[in-house]
């Protein structure tokens, strides 16, 4: 009776260790399993401009944004725009369109709309974690409709699709 006692102590001990331990980890792991420092509490995102010619006029506004607003629901950290502990920076470097589905007659059934965007993230609680990199999104769209006439949704799912890239790369290690 007295081994089975001993044991289960043993096992809280343990158990009481292995948290402390955890506890004292300088990752904080968010419920999406973003994996921010923990005693990271602000980030700037600067104004990504327009470097690609033939693009929308609103999109440097519309894909900045749209980086702020994912770092606003997917972490606790507080937008600033002064020195962050956390930074992104960058430009919007590419935005095309080119057929991709061609037809029987030699026409396009499907065109494609491509943004690439240039991002630097610094990171001054671990500078391992910093990185300079493209991120590069499309969506295609019926060639029997003009871009103008889908421009701004093409736009907006395609902020999406390139934030949470940028999102995973800064956070969740990938």
């Amino acid at each position: 009776m007295i081994r089975p006692i001993r044991h289960i102590i043993g096992l809280c001990i343990f158990a009481l260790l292995q948290i402390c331990l955890f506890d004292s980890c300088k990752i904080r792991y968010t419920a999406n399993g973003a994996s921010i420092p923990a005693d990271a509490r602000t980030v700037s995102v600067k104004y990504f401009q327009n470097n690609a010619p033939l693009a929308s006029p609103t999109l440097s506004a519309t894909f900045t944004e749209a980086l702020k607003d994912i770092l606003n629901s997917q972490t606790k950290l507080s937008l600033t725009d002064k020195t962050a502990d956390l930074a992104f920076e960058g430009s919007i470097v590419g935005y095309s369109t080119a057929p991709v589905a061609i037809q029987s007659n030699n026409q396009a059934a499907l065109n494609r709309l491509t943004i690439t965007v240039a991002v630097k993230y610094i990171n001054t609680k671990d500078e391992k974690k910093n990185f300079e990199s493209n991120f590069s999104r499309y969506a295609d769209y019926p060639s029997t409709q003009s871009l103008a006439a889908v421009e701004s949704e093409l736009i907006r799912n395609i902020n999406k699709q390139l934030t949470e890239d940028i999102f995973n790369r800064a956070f969740n290690n990938w």
